[in-house]
């Protein structure tokens, strides 16, 4: 009997300094319950508090995960206020079209499930840009009015690749001369994350100079790994018809890739602890223990973060793209 109370009593003290340990040295299998969550939230109302400090109206923007705004998995569960508090909007894939293809309709059961959470992020005053992967021009004309009647602003994306700029519809959706200064005044947006279309950078930019999207979603960075200065950012944060817009950068936080200006090339036979296996749908890129400081690191918080590589570039916001990373560990 007491040897058993004994081997209890090293069971709790054991488990106590484990629960202890720093997120650095913590492996993803001992984390229990929603606590994948919990660090994705963590992590990203750090990023907030890092870029809010130097420009309270830069805005976050976490793609997909929308079920971090509640505490667990149910819509009914409450609020995660000081998430909710650090970020602006919410961006959503697949809502109406290419949830299990592409220019499919998304299954209905899908699609109330999202709409459950974000409405009630649209509830909290927070801005819902959604992304349909669709290019039937009747099918893009029902994504549109869709995400209209559900108070969103979207983007008919006929390529998922985020490449081009589509032609279809013309003139844009809901194209306006209101200058945007805020995110809830935009009326619709460009996502074009992948230049490879285009052979020179000035190609690209006078391609997107020539649209009248409300808000564009860009990469920080041109085909040949060059940064867009400030200059041509501001350049940008004019439409052709002359009214103002908004200008946002990519970032995943949830993944590596392998051609970013932070990779080297020794990861490939001697990894950091961080970095995982690689996403077997997007070659080069590479889940990561986003809660490990060491990853964090390389996100925020420094001069040659990335996020500060996209302050200084003079962004409206950054788009926070595998938030949704969380799913995976769970």
């Amino acid at each position: 009997m007491k040897k058993a109370v004994f081997l209890i009593i090293l069971l709790f003290i054991s488990s106590y300094f484990t629960s202890c340990a720093s997120s650095d040295t913590q492996d993803d299998s001992e984390m229990e319950g929603y606590a994948h969550r919990d660090e994705m939230r963590t992590f990203i109302e750090h990023i907030s508090d890092y870029a809010k400090k130097g420009d309270s109206s830069f805005l976050i923007i976490p793609q997909n995960g929308i079920e971090l705004i509640v505490q667990g998995e149910d819509a009914s569960n409450d609020m995660a206020t000081s998430y909710l508090n650090a970020i602006d909007a919410h961006g959503q894939e697949d809502l109406f079209y290419g949830y299990d293809d592409d220019n499919e309709a998304t299954p209905e059961d899908t699609t109330n499930y999202l709409k459950d959470f974000l409405d009630l992020s649209k509830k909290a005053d927070k801005t819902i840009l959604v992304t349909d992967y669709v290019s039937a021009p009747e099918k893009m004309d029902r994504s549109y009015q869709s995400n209209t009647n559900a108070g969103y602003i979207s983007f008919a994306a006929d390529h998922r690749e985020l490449n081009n700029i589509p032609k279809y519809p013309a003139p844009i959706y809901a194209e306006n001369v209101n200058n945007i200064e805020y995110i809830h005044q935009a009326k619709n947006f460009l996502y074009l994350i992948n230049p490879e279309a285009f052979s020179a950078k000035e190609e690209f930019l006078g391609a997107i100079g020539a649209t009248n999207y409300d808000l564009l979603i860009l990469d920080l960075f041109f085909n040949d790994g060059r940064v867009f200065s400030k200059e041509q950012i501001n350049q940008l944060k004019r439409k052709a018809n002359g009214g103002r817009r908004l200008v946002i950068a990519y970032m995943s936080i949830g993944e590596a890739e392998n051609y970013r200006y932070y990779w080297k090339e020794e990861w490939a036979s001697n990894p950091p602890s961080w970095l995982d296996e690689e996403n077997p749908n997007w070659k080069g890129n590479y889940k990561v223990r986003y809660w490990d400081s060491n990853w964090q690191h390389i996100i925020y918080g420094n001069t040659d973060s990335y996020l500060q590589k996209i302050i200084s570039a003079g962004f409206n916001g950054v788009y926070l793209d595998l938030v949704d990373a969380f799913e995976y560990y769970e």
